[in-house]
């Protein structure tokens, strides 16, 4: 059995792009049975390299994309190429 995927959102919750990239993203988890962990970068220290980057999209440590989806990149990641 596969351990499940996971993409990782860096947001603010009065970022108005950040609510669109999640938003955009939900037909490819649902696609492609990935879960999505939003992660808010005022909440978080560690977060703090983010700052004027958000939203950024993240597998892993790997920057998918920033400010906007970047739809064929995450479907790149996701089919493991």
């Amino acid at each position: 059995m596969t351990e499940p995927r996971t993409l990782t959102l860096i947001s603010r919750a009065y970022c108005h792009l950040c609510r669109e990239m999640e938003a955009a993203l939900q037909p490819l988890l649902t696609e492609y049975d990935v879960t999505l962990e939003v992660r808010d970068a005022d909440a978080d220290p560690a977060l703090a390299s983010y700052d004027e980057w958000v939203p950024v999209l993240l597998m892993g440590k790997t920057e998918l994309c920033h400010y906007f989806l970047d739809e064929a990149a995450v479907r790149t990641a996701l089919a493991g190429g």
